[in-house]
């Protein structure tokens, strides 16, 4: 993948990554709290955070020492 091609998708998952910080806020901001939902929404997160770090690894040249 290009560079250029890494720094949207890196974009497009920090937006979601916001995107789902803020509704899971509000999910549990909430009066009722759905804990299955929650706990999904926090799985999925967790995911995207995983992609958003191994994308940047890919942006990160290997230096041999």
């Amino acid at each position: 993948m290009e560079n250029t091609e890494i720094l949207r998708r890196l974009e497009f998952l920090r937006t979601e990554h916001r995107d789902l910080d803020a509704a899971i806020s509000a999910l549990l901001g909430s009066g009722s709290v759905d804990q299955l939902q929650a706990a999904r929404l926090k799985k999925r997160k967790l995911r995207l955070k995983d992609e958003i770090a191994a994308l940047e690894d890919e942006l990160i040249p290997d230096i041999i020492a």
